[in-house]
This record gives structure tokens, C-alpha cells and sequence, in this order.
């Protein structure tokens, strides 16, 4: 493929730095085609499914895109909000804001958003920052436990855009932060402004997205890190093994997954005698389909269904305050010795100097 022609170099023009915000993705909007689109993309990123590709490929096209879009789009709709997708709305707003703290504690940067998979797309915002004069880049994923079908997709996809790219910025990644103790604090915090509204349950359960069994045994990380993220989180809140659980949700196909599977988990736990549960899902920093319908909805009556009597879900860390200054800290040590310091203007270099002056120091 023929790299795309530039503009025209601007001597002179102030470096700027850029940040982008990658979230895995969302369809344009809750119908069968939308979801067709955006599952054929999806589905089709060998990180997601690694299956031999012929095979899979014939699945894709000859079956499940037949039969799921019409079935996921009726899930969607379920949470769809007036502005558009819920994942779509935060991250939006994550971005946003993360821009203006940043802006607060000094440092200049560009601040965009993008999707994996549907818009707006890597490639088309890594384009927008450059259009913008960005020289330097950090791509930040909002998955804080590294797996290689989600962490390593964003990659991948950056990898892509500069492939076709003649005058690359320089580039940064951040591979993972599921001990960042901003992160862990914020997500304490969230867990604990929940409780003090609606009380606490006896049980926690921390449910992460899951990923097949097999990945663990080829040295993919994510068990462990989202283990490490639930182990901390615990501590933070002060709770005893008993009082928390650590589940995973969302398999799909017949492969074993990691275990134990959160619904079941759920099922089991109602059986038991457990009359309330109170459920988070740690890894997802923004609500989506898998916590508002999987877990709020469908999990929720799974386990009223078996005999429990109350079933909380508390919300992702979308946009609070804790969640955007741990993203900021966060951004900013990955930012270390790039020109992100606002520049004083002139009138705060003159007051500067006045003072200087008036203190008996060189002029």
C-alpha cells in the first residue's frame, strides 16, 4: 500500500502533544445492519477470536452474522440512551475531561477519543491529532488489565495507521494499570459512595470480562492482573476473603473460559441463602452492554429468578471525578520529558520578571 501524501511541513509552529483515548467499541446505533457492521469488524480482528482464520471466517459470514445481529440489537436498544451509545457518551466524556484536568494542572495536550472497533475509528483520530500538530503521541487504552485481544488490538491498530503514514509522530503506549493506586482508589470510592446510599451487602462479587481459559496458559497476563486489580481493591475497602468474589462474564462459544462464570456464580450464590449481592465490574471503566444488560438486567434477574431477594449493581467509574484525576496522574508520568508545559504569556513573563526585580535578582 502506497503511503498517503502529507501537507506541507510548517516551520516554526509550536510542538504539540497529543493524547488518545482508545475504548473497544460500539455500533452506530441499536439495528440489525449497525450491528452487522460492527460485529463483522469485531469478530473479524484475529486478537478477538484465534481460531485457525479460514474456519472462522466461514462461521462469521455464514452464521453468526446471520443470526446475532438481529439478537444483539434487541440488547441494545435495552440500554440505548438519547444521546446514542452509553459507551459511546462516556468515553466521550472521559476524554473531555481529561483534557480540562490536564489543562488545570498545566500541561498542554490534545486530548481525542476513538473506538477499536466502529467510529470514530484509531486511524481517523490519530489523523485529527496530527492535523492538529501533534508530533508526539501516548495512546492510552481504557482497559486496565492487559490482554492481548483487547490491549494488544489497540496496538495493533495504531501499528496499521502508522504503516500507511510518511511522517510518523513519536508514539507512546500504555500497556496496563490494574495496581495504579489512583485507579484502585477511585474504584473504592465508587464502591463506597454506592454503599452509603444503599447500603452493603454481604457479598461483593467483582466481575471482569472474560477471556478464553487458554489464553492464561499462553502466558496471556489478564487472569492474574485482574485478580491483583480485585485483591486490591478488597484491601483498600477493608473486606475479608469471604466478603468478596471475583467472577467472569461474557463467554462466548463452547471453549472453556476463565472461571467461575459470573451469572452461574450469581445462581449459586442465591441457592445458598444469599439474600442480597451487591456486583461491580472493575474491568470495564465505562458503562456499556456488558454491565447495563448483561449484568444489571440479565444478571439481576438470573438471581432474583434463584431465590435472592436483592441484587445492586454499581455503576462503572464513567465520569467521576476520583476516575478522571487518576487518569490524569497517570497520563502525565507517561508524559515525562515531552513539551506538555503551558507556556507563560507575555504578561505573566512580565509580572515574573517584576517580581524578580523587586527581589534583588537579575533583570
Amino acid at each position: 500500500m502506497p503511503l498517503a501524501p502529507e501537507p506541507a511541513h510548517r516551520h516554526g509552529s509550536a510542538e504539540q502533544v497529543g493524547l488518545l483515548l482508545v475504548n473497544l467499541g460500539t455500533p452506530d446505533a441499536p439495528t440489525p445492519a449497525a450491528l452487522r457492521r460492527y460485529l463483522a469488524e469485531f469478530l473479524g480482528d484475529p486478537r478477538v477470536v484465534e481460531i485457525p482464520r479460514a474456519l472462522w471466517l466461514l462461521i462469521l459470514h455464514g452464521v453468526i452474522l446471520r443470526v446475532r445481529p438481529k439478537q444483539s440489537a434487541a440488547k441494545y436498544a435495552s440500554i440505548w440512551t438519547p444521546e446514542g451509545s452509553p459507551l459511546a457518551v462516556w468515553t466521550a466524556k472521559q476524554a473531555t475531561l481529561l483534557g480540562g484536568y490536564l489543562g488545570e494542572r498545566g500541561h498542554r495536550v490534545r486530548v481525542r477519543h476513538a473506538m477499536r472497533y466502529g467510529q470514530p475509528s484509531v486511524a481517523s483520530q490519530l489523523d485529527a491529532l496530527k492535523a492538529d500538530g501533534a508530533t508526539r503521541i501516548l495512546v492510552l487504552p481504557l482497559y486496565p488489565q492487559y490482554a492481548a485481544a483487547t490491549t494488544a488490538s489497540v496496538f495493533d491498530a495504531v501499528y496499521a495507521w502508522a504503516g500507511r503514514t510518511r511522517r510518523l509522530p513519536e508514539l507512546r503506549f500504555v500497556n496496563r494499570y490494574h495496581d495504579d493506586p489512583g485507579y484502585i482508589r477511585a474504584l473504592a470510592r465508587r464502591i463506597e459512595d454506592h454503599w452509603m446510599t444503599h447500603g452493603r451487602a454481604e457479598k461483593l462479587v467483582l466481575s471482569f470480562h472474560g477471556v478464553p481459559e487458554r489464553t492464561l496458559h499462553l502466558g496471556d497476563p489478564y487472569h492474574c492482573e485482574c485478580h491483583k486489580t480485585a485483591r486490591l481493591l478488597a484491601e483498600r475497602l477493608s473486606l475479608r476473603p469471604g466478603q468478596v468474589m471475583v467472577t467472569f462474564q461474557s463467554r462466548f462459544g463452547k471453549a472453556k473460559w476463565l472461571e467461575p462464570y459470573t451469572e452461574p456464580s450469581l445462581v449459586k450464590l442465591a441457592q445458598q441463602g444469599l439474600k442480597r449481592v451487591d456486583v461491580a465490574c472493575p474491568g470495564f471503566t465505562s458503562d456499556c452492554l456488558e454491565t447495563l444488560e448483561e449484568i444489571a438486567q440479565e444478571a439481576r434477574e438470573a438471581f432474583l429468578h434463584a431465590g435472592g431477594q436483592e441484587f445492586q449493581y454499581i455503576p462503572c467509574l464513567n465520569d467521576q471525578h476520583e476516575w478522571i484525576a487518576a487518569l490524569a496522574d497517570l497520563s502525565i508520568r507517561h508524559l515525562q520529558g515531552w513539551p506538555t508545559q503551558s507556556a507563560p504569556d507575555a504578561a505573566a513573563l512580565q509580572a515574573s520578571a517584576d517580581r524578580a526585580r523587586q527581589l534583588g535578582a537579575p533583570g
